[in-house]
């Protein structure tokens, strides 16, 4: 039986060497810190190199504010701290009681959660270290980007071309209903990935919720090779297809050597297929958006809501300019993420492009990751406005031309968007 008895009578200060304690971690933990900007969407690659992840840290800085917030009343902090320290007791378990860093951290923890945010979390030092290990890519995976939904369920963004996770039939907007039979109600994408991760060889099981249908798929996981992109000319239409898996540092040299090749063909019908594309580097969206549209054009815009100035960026001096009178269509669905969206909606707003499938996953938001006593805090710190200044994190980008595919359509091979993109590029309808 359990039973529940109301107190009062704690002391609702810190005792003297908590406080002491307390305040010199709460100075260094919540305010002083070691800064880095993390420009691109919000989800989280689960078995990819990493190598982008830490190449879109542009800056460092140690400059927060540690200053105490004097109108926040800690008095019930203190005495539900107290009253833990002193009528604590050990009922079941080996754990020992945590010590005060590790309450410290909890603290912490909750108050983060308490924002709403899934991509605003607390990394304790353990988790901390897991995520370092994510970007140095010093372990193996699933192949996968998941992210939270704006239901707040832990969804696939996209399966990475020839990963496990694809070969295996985990599809872009695959809910996540368990994983190994931990329900994922209320997990961040971190605490995911925790799950996710493992040695090369190993399994993982899903249990899915796909059209409404709940099913189960297993997954070895293994070291996971992202492909980039692959092109070439649709002989029978004579549209020239550019078909990018994600965005990574050889990108846009990549895509400008695709490029080359199109001029070359003679071809005036482009698609570019983002498909499944969940994002990557921000400079390798706007490079390649600079083949398209005139120097100093908006390619997005970092919002920070009043908290700083935004940051703008544009269009860059391009030596391989598509040619006048290309036609150019571009393929998205809910798998399409990211640098994704903010290339196709600079595309889209600027009238250079038309956007065929479905609507975009809406990944449109910035995070910073602030180091706090060995641990880690990644907060939502601004969000993209592609050039019109829609957010790309309300919804995503809604396509001209809605084109589904089908749960039929993929066992059959069959892709209804890419032929709706080829007879609009050919016919202009």
């Amino acid at each position: 039986m359990l039973e529940f008895r109301v107190m009062d009578d704690f002391d609702a200060e810190p005792a003297p060497e908590e406080r002491k304690k307390f305040m010199g971690v709460a100075r260094i933990a919540v305010f002083f810190a070691l800064v880095a900007v993390l420009s691109f969407g919000s989800g989280v690659v689960v078995g990819a190199d990493g190598k982008d992840l830490l190449a879109r840290t542009p800056f460092f800085s140690d400059g927060l504010d540690a200053t105490p917030d004097t109108s926040a009343d800690l008095g019930d902090f203190w005495k539900a701290w107290n009253t833990l320290n002193t009528r604590f007791v050990q009922t079941h378990g080996t754990t020992s009681p945590p010590e005060p860093k590790e309450k410290i951290w909890g603290a912490i923890e909750g108050m983060t959660k308490s924002f709403g945010d899934p991509y605003t979390v607390f990394m304790p030092p353990a988790e901390a270290k897991i995520f370092a290990e994510d970007i140095a890519g010093n372990f193996s995976g699933v192949g996968m980007e998941i992210g939270v939904n704006k239901e707040g369920i832990l969804t696939v963004i996209a399966p990475l071309k020839g990963t496990p996770a694809e070969k295996a039939g985990i599809r872009s907007g695959d809910q996540i209903l368990a994983i190994d039979e931990k329900s994922t109600e209320g997990m961040s994408t971190d605490e995911a990935v925790k799950l996710i991760r493992g040695e090369k060889g190993t399994s993982v099981t899903f249990r899915i919720l796909r059209a409404g249908e709940p099913s189960e798929i297993t997954v070895v996981r293994d070291v996971i090779n992202v492909p980039n992109m692959t092109n070439g000319i649709d002989q029978e239409s004579g549209v020239y297809e550019i078909a990018l898996y994600t965005f990574t540092a050889n990108s846009a040299s990549q895509f400008n050597a695709a490029l080359a090749d199109f001029r070359a063909s003679g071809a005036k019908k482009l698609l570019i297929d983002l498909r499944g594309n969940p994002g990557g580097y921000l400079e390798a969206a706007v490079r390649i958006a600079s083949n398209f549209l005139p120097e100093g054009t908006t390619v997005v815009t970092e919002d920070y809501s009043g908290n700083q100035e935004n940051i703008v960026h544009r269009t860059k001096a391009a030596s391989n300019h598509i040619p006048d009178g290309t036609e150019v269509a571009i393929l998205i669905d809910q798998g399409s993420a990211s640098a994704s969206e903010i290339l196709s909606g600079a595309l889209q707003d600027n009238k250079m492009a038309t956007l065929i499938g479905t609507r975009s996953f809406g990944k449109g938001s910035v995070q910073e990751l602030v180091e706090i006593g060995g641990g880690s805090l990644k907060v939502t710190v601004a969000r993209w406005l592609t050039p019109s200044g829609k957010s790309i994190s309300d919804g995503g980008l809604t396509p001209d031309i809605k084109v589904e595919r089908t749960q039929e359509d993929f066992a059959a091979g069959k892709d209804p968007q890419k032929e709706r993109a080829i007879q609009f590029l050919v016919t202009g309808k």
